[in-house]
């Protein structure tokens, strides 16, 4: 059975935020790319709902699976990992955090309280949703976690992404099987400002570990 690859976007953006670097790559093999904030259901989203719905979505497939987040979708294909490591083959993580940096999301929760409703209208998200799934991932923390693991991990970090340059390099040394890498000319938004360098990146990755094909 071949290896599915699930692409994960991170906020503030959308499934066609990786069009670009699957239109780059060869032979992706079986990809599905979710709508992360479809699978929170109904009410105020937060990230136990959102991460709750994404494992119903995995656990749908049959097989491994090899996952590809960005940003928040970093976080949840890490924490998927984590929890289900029999059913995780390989990890990519692009731009992600292991532990929340909460100065960080502060800021980021008042520059939303700031923004106008309709800004939030492309992320597929509520400026009501925003704030509260922001306010829920405060107090993540896989740190200590992260030797436990199992798959091969490849840790990616555009070389303009100065907030997350740490947490890739945290990652990258505490993850056994890990490799990391930074994105010639990419900021945070890697599979928009680099898809081509990214699309290479990956296919590489996959095919060491027999992803797809």
């Amino acid at each position: 059975m071949k290896t599915a690859a699930l692409f994960l976007h991170g906020l503030g953006q959308s499934p066609a935020s990786w069009d670009k670097v699957l239109g780059h790559m060869k032979s992706p093999g079986p990809v599905s790319c979710p709508d992360l904030f479809s699978l929170a259901g109904s009410g105020p989203v937060t990230y136990e709902k959102l991460y709750q719905g994404f494992c119903a979505f995995c656990e749908k497939t049959e097989g491994p699976l090899a996952l590809c987040g960005l940003s928040l979708g970093a976080v949840l294909a890490l924490a998927f990992a984590l929890e289900r490591p029999e059913k995780v083959s390989a990890l990519v993580l692009i731009g992600g955090q292991c532990a929340m940096p909460r100065a960080l999301l502060r800021v980021q929760n008042g520059i939303f309280r700031l923004l106008p409703s309709k800004a939030f209208q492309s992320m597929g998200l509520a400026k009501k949703d925003a704030l509260s799934l922001t306010r829920s991932m405060l107090g993540l923390d896989y740190q200590g976690r992260l030797q436990e693991v199992a798959c091969p991990a490849l840790v990616l970090c555009g070389e303009k992404d100065r907030a997350n340059k740490k947490a890739a390099r945290t990652m990258g040394k505490g993850i056994p099987r890990a490799r990391l890498a930074f994105i010639p000319g990419a900021g945070h938004e890697a599979s928009i400002d680099a898809p081509e360098m990214l699309a290479e990146m990956l296919e590489t990755f996959f095919a060491e570990n027999r992803v797809g094909g």
